[in-house]
């Protein structure tokens, strides 16, 4: 029920190029709090643009620098993750960011702030693209067979690579935690590749927003006691927040 409604208000933004909140309540015959609802959690997953008693549709042309969906789900809780990752790096850090959406975020915030000068190591074409030029980082990318969603260099040849470095943080994504079994990865490639990271750093910083903490999974990078923190957002649920001070995680939530 919910996501046909969703869909059709989507469509409807298709047709007629904007929407307003008391006409689709009427509409669906439910209340102007649901659409409300409905379009924020819309907006945040990148699907349209809320405004001011309505919304807009996205102009994937104009607002959308890369192809990848996931890049624009939940924008606004990865972009205040990455803000409060920020403030674990220290002027001179060395670190490493994997090709996860969140660590994209991470990457442009690095990139808006030249006041700490920071050497990066990247798998990840998106953040590599980010931070080639700009005269506070020090890039170094990681070579290797280049696949993924997220366009990043993996395989043997990446691993190896990524294992010549040592760094003094790393901030990954995660497909998935599960309190159980610990970080979970889409497919192996990406696994090996987070798993090289692990090895390489000193510390680990996981960027989960709130819906990572939920679904299945393919394969395990690590267990949870291998974490050292995990950054997520506003939105995450008290069960969550229980779950990890039972197994003893550092939980930070951005603002």
């Amino acid at each position: 029920m919910i996501e046909e409604r969703r869909q059709n208000i989507l469509k409807e933004l298709a047709e007629k190029g904007k929407v307003r909140v008391c006409e689709l309540s009427k509409k669906y015959r439910c209340s102007e709090v649901t659409i409300r609802n409905d379009i924020k959690n819309m907006d945040e997953e990148g699907l349209l643009i809320r405004t001011h008693g309505g919304a807009l549709p996205i102009d994937e042309k104009d607002n959308r620098k890369y192809t990848a969906e996931s890049i624009y789900r939940y924008t606004n809780r990865k972009k205040s993750i990455a803000a409060c990752a920020y403030s674990y790096i220290k002027d001179r850090d060395t670190i490493i960011i994997d090709d996860a959406s969140s660590s994209f975020y991470l990457a442009e915030y690095i990139k808006d702030h030249p006041e700490k000068r920071i050497a990066v190591v990247t798998n990840s074409l998106l953040v590599g693209n980010e931070l080639a030029g700009a005269p506070h980082v020090e890039l170094y990318m990681v070579c290797g067979y280049v696949g993924g969603h997220l366009a990043a260099t993996m395989g043997e040849a990446a691993v190896k690579n990524i294992s010549q470095f040592h760094v003094d943080k790393a901030f990954i994504g995660v497909h998935g935690i599960n309190f159980e079994v610990g970080l979970t990865s889409i497919a192996t490639p990406q696994m090996e590749v987070k798993q090289a990271i692990l090895k390489s750093s000193d510390d680990t910083y996981v960027l989960a927003d709130s819906s990572k903490f939920s679904g299945g999974y393919l394969s395990v990078v690590c267990p949870i006691s291998a974490v050292g923190t995990i950054i997520t957002d506003g939105e995450v649920s008290n069960e969550v927040i229980k779950m990890a001070q039972r197994a003893r995680i550092t939980l930070v939530i951005a603002e």
